[in-house]
């Protein structure tokens, strides 16, 4: 239960990150936020700023949260209504979640980052009974795998993993030439799905107290951006339907995922809030209607036309947007809940 609560705090550490970024780009727009409110349903803790006008609150359900603007779903005369900012405001303020999201995502890699073993891209030795080997050699920099261009040992394990299931063109840097072989890696199975696997090792060193903060910084933006192209493989591979609901996981499935990765206490439990930070970062700008990325699309039509799509219109598809994501989030949650039985 004391693992299950971890999950659940983190989850909610990224939702108060999302809605702080709204929260606070509102603000700095003159925005009127109505409340400010971390979870769903009846009241557990509220407060209104006597400066501000604001309710602060914390609610029961920890499934999501708001902030509540004046103007923000329908038109308003006041001031601080957001309805009435100009376009490219409100598309900030409406991105500012899911920029929130991802920014914390890359600040928790620099952390865990900075005193982790760096593993480059260069091939130190090959395993036994390897095919690799005869095409690669030792020395060889990979530098890109099959779509995926390759800064860091993950990016090459990531993608012979994607790609490797069939033959797949590997560029290699050496001696200072850039080399394409074509490689039939042996490939594995799970729950019915061909990964690739590779079969060499790559170099790596210790880099506690030995690299500067810019040479960190740039390794864990090179691991958040894997983070990114795995979420957006994920969509993609999604959508041409090489996987189905059945591969997806929902809130309770998340959960479990965490609290078991919290248990093993080596700080695998973080790379999986950094790989949800990006999901909820990427998907949020997704243009899907009741997303932010669907409220971007109308912004950006009015940005392009000069005229705003009717109130009623915009409100109605977003409404049809939620009700249609509401029932997929149930669908997904009772069969995370069925697997958890069985």
């Amino acid at each position: 239960m004391v693992y299950v609560l971890i999950a659940i705090l983190l989850f909610g550490v990224l939702i108060f990150v999302h809605e702080l970024g709204h929260f606070l780009t509102a603000r700095m727009f003159g925005v009127t936020v109505h409340e400010f409110a971390i979870g769903m349903g009846p009241k557990i803790i509220s407060k209104v700023s006597k400066k501000s006008g604001t309710r602060y609150s914390l609610r029961l359900l920890p499934i999501g949260g708001f902030c509540s603007m004046e103007g923000e779903d329908k038109e308003s005369e006041d001031e601080g209504s957001f309805s009435k900012k100009p376009v490219w405001q409100r598309i900030i303020i409406t991105a500012a979640g899911s920029i929130s999201n991802i920014l914390i995502g890359i600040i928790v890699m620099t952390i865990v980052t900075a005193g982790t073993m760096r593993i480059s891209t260069t091939i130190g030795s090959f395993d036994e009974g390897a095919i690799s080997n005869s095409v690669l050699e030792v020395g060889d920099e990979i530098v890109k795998v099959g779509g995926l261009n390759t800064h860091t040992g993950n990016d090459v394990a990531y993608a012979i993993s994607k790609y490797g299931s069939e033959p797949v063109n590997v560029t290699v840097l050496r001696n200072g030439e850039k080399k394409t072989f074509e490689i039939a890696f042996k490939t594995s199975s799970s729950n019915g799905y061909a990964f690739g696997e590779y079969d060499f090792s790559l170099y790596s060193s210790k880099a506690i107290g030995k690299d500067g903060f810019f040479t960190v910084l740039g390794h864990s933006l090179a691991q958040s951006r894997l983070m990114i192209v795995m979420v957006t493989d994920s969509l993609h591979d999604l959508i041409v339907g090489k996987y189905g609901i059945k591969d997806m996981s929902g809130v309770v499935g998340v959960t479990q995922v965490i609290s078991e990765a919290a248990k093993e206490r080596n700080g695998t439990v973080w790379l999986y809030f950094v790989l949800i930070a990006m999901n909820l970062g990427v998907v949020n700008l997704l243009p899907i209607p009741a997303l932010d990325g669907g409220r971007i699309v109308f912004m950006l039509i009015e940005l392009i036309t000069r005229k705003k799509v009717p109130q009623k219109v915009e409100s109605t598809i977003h409404t049809v947007g939620m009700v249609l994501l509401l029932i997929f989030m149930a669908v997904i949650t009772v069969k995370d809940i069925i697997y958890l039985f069985k």
